[in-house]
C-alpha cells in the first residue's frame, strides 16, 4: 500500500476500543491533523504521520484497519468538530444581541486566521464528498450548526428581541447558507468582505422587527472590525 495520502473513503469504525485505545486512537487523529495542516494532504505520508505521533506501523493499522481511507475520514470528523468548538462558548449562548456581535466577530477572526487553506475542504477533496463516510461527516455538521443557530433565534425569541412569528430554523439555514458563501468567497479572493457581509445582514435581519431592551444593543450595531 502506497504511503501518500489519498483516500478512496470509509466511516471510521471506533466499536471495540478500550478508554486507553480510544485515547491512543484520539492522539494519532490529532497528530495527524496537525501534520496535514502543516503540509497539506498531497505532501502528506503515513511516514510522517507516524513519526509525528510516535506510532508503529501496527499500531496505526490496528486503530485505523482500512489504512489510509479510514485515517483520513478521522481527521476529517476531527476538522468538523474544530469548526463548531471554535465558536464556542458564543454560538452555545446567542440568547442576546451582544451575545450574536461576539459569535460573529469569533466567526470572522477564526476563517481569517485560516486564511486560503481549508483543512477540511482539502481533506474532501481527497475523500470525496460523494462518498457515505465524507457526506455523513459534513451533513451532521451543517445540521449540528443550524441547530445551534436556531436555538440562538428562538432563545431571541423567548427574550423579547426579535419576532416570536419568525420561522427560526428556516431563518438559520438562510444564515449558514450565506456564511458558506462567504467563506468560499473569501478562499478564492483572500477578502473577508463577503463574509462579514453576511454574517452583518443576516444578524440585521433577525432584529429588523425585534424589541431591543434598555441598554441591550439592537442587532443594527454590529460591530465591523
Amino acid at each position: 500500500m502506497p504511503d501518500t495520502l489519498t483516500a478512496k473513503g470509509r466511516a471510521p469504525a471506533k466499536d471495540g476500543l478500550t478508554a486507553k485505545g480510544r485515547a491512543t486512537r484520539a492522539r494519532i487523529v490529532e497528530g495527524a491533523a496537525e501534520v496535514l495542516r502543516e503540509r497539506g494532504v498531497g505532501f502528506t505520508t503515513l511516514d510522517d504521520i507516524r513519526d509525528r505521533t510516535a506510532t508503529s506501523k501496527s499500531q496505526l493499522f490496528h486503530y485505523f484497519p482500512d489504512g489510509k481511507d479510514e485515517l483520513l475520514l478521522a481527521v476529517a470528523q476531527f476538522e468538523a468538530d474544530r469548526v463548531l468548538e471554535d465558536q464556542q462558548p458564543h454560538l452555545g449562548r446567542l440568547d442576546s444581541w451582544e451575545s450574536w456581535h461576539l459569535w460573529r466577530d469569533t466567526l470572522v477572526e477564526r476563517y481569517e486566521r485560516q486564511g486560503d487553506h481549508c483543512p477540511l475542504g482539502s481533506l474532501f477533496l481527497q475523500v470525496g464528498r460523494s462518498r457515505p463516510g465524507a457526506r455523513a461527516i459534513v451533513t451532521e455538521l451543517l445540521r449540528q450548526w443550524q441547530q445551534q443557530l436556531t436555538r440562538g433565534i428562538r432563545a431571541l425569541q423567548t427574550n423579547g428581541l426579535t419576532s416570536p412569528t419568525l420561522d427560526a430554523d428556516r431563518a438559520a439555514a438562510a444564515l449558514l447558507a450565506g456564511i458558506q458563501g462567504g467563506v468560499t468567497m473569501m478562499m478564492s479572493t483572500g477578502d473577508s468582505t463577503h463574509l462579514r457581509a453576511a454574517l452583518d445582514v443576516g444578524i440585521e435581519n433577525l432584529g429588523m422587527t425585534g424589541h431591543a431592551g434598555p441598554g441591550v444593543p439592537g442587532a443594527g450595531d454590529v460591530r465591523r472590525k
